[in-house]
């Protein structure tokens, strides 16, 4: 038995040692190909890392150029602004001093021109209270009760003032709150140039200076004198209106209502139109047109 077991083995040995030796071939030819392809990839990795190293090296170079370009432009820099300091700063310094101290003689000059400009009023104010002064010093003197008329060429005739003057001291005395100097200024605006353009003007202000001093029966006459001897006139429309309003602080408000119709309807077209039309709805009646007829609206 033991020897037909080692007849076994010696005719089975020699393929077993033919199986061993084919693998060991193929592993060696794997390791041989292996060990070439470590050494192509080594000899790859070394000529890749002495070109990196060739450019790290250019790169320092470089930047080392740079770095001393760098030094040479700031130092120059350095001496040019120190230079432009010296040459500028002390100048401009000089000049902020110089338009400090023109700063404070423009604010002397400032104020001293607005004590002048203060002391210019004041004085204005003063010739124009002299001028007015002397205007009612120069006016015609009233004739005595029971004196006769003055003959055609008599000093008391003649207009104190030209029709222009006299018409724009009124207006400006007017205008200025100088209310009793106003009316004394139309009034002898009228008295002497009653006939001329701005005459209804005069006649009309009168009125509102009448009515903004409650004199309510005076300035009803004022703005009837209006209408009444300039009934065309640009100021006949709001001297309707004006009446109405005095008709209003008279508490006669019928009168002032039929006032205010007439204003709307002879002169639709006017400013004041729309105001008369306003005071109608407040009175409590329909506001009517050029040539209609009014009913009274139930309240």
């Amino acid at each position: 038995m033991f020897r037909r077991l080692c007849a076994l083995i010696l005719v089975g040995s020699p393929a077993l040692i033919w199986g061993a030796s084919k693998e060991t071939m193929e592993l060696q030819r794997d390791v041989a190909l292996l060990q070439d392809q470590v050494k192509q990839l080594q000899q790859a990795q070394d000529r890749q890392l002495s070109a990196l190293t060739e450019l790290v090296r250019q790169a320092l170079d470089a930047a080392n150029r740079a770095n001393t370009g760098i030094a040479v432009m700031q130092n120059g820099f350095q001496d040019s602004v120190r230079s432009q300091r010296n040459e500028v700063v002390a100048p401009v310094v000089g000049l902020s001093t110089r338009m400090d101290s023109l700063s404070s003689d423009f604010r002397t000059v400032q104020q001293a021109v607005g004590d002048l400009a203060g002391s210019v009023q004041k004085l204005q104010a003063q010739l124009t209270d002299i001028g007015n002064a002397v205007k009612v010093m120069q006016a015609p003197a009233a004739p005595p009760p029971g004196a006769g008329p003055t003959t055609a060429g008599g000093a008391s005739d003649a207009p104190p003032l030209p029709a222009t003057d006299l018409y724009n001291n009124a207006r400006r005395d007017h205008t200025g709150g100088k209310l009793d100097l106003a009316l004394q200024e139309y009034s002898d605006y009228l008295k002497y140039y009653g006939n001329t353009d701005l005459a209804p003007n005069a006649q009309f202000f009168i009125g509102t200076i009448h009515f903004s001093q409650g004199t309510y029966d005076q300035a009803l006459n004022d703005f009837d004198t209006v209408t009444e001897k300039y009934p065309d006139n640009s100021k006949t429309a709001e001297a309707l209106y004006e009446k109405g309003l005095t008709l209003l602080k008279m508490s006669r408000r019928t009168d002032a209502y039929a006032e205010f119709k007439e204003t709307i309807q002879r002169f639709p077209q006017s400013n004041v139109a729309p105001q008369a039309c306003t005071k109608i709805k407040d009175l409590g009646y329909h506001c009517p047109t050029a040539g209609s007829s009014t009913t009274r609206k139930k309240k």
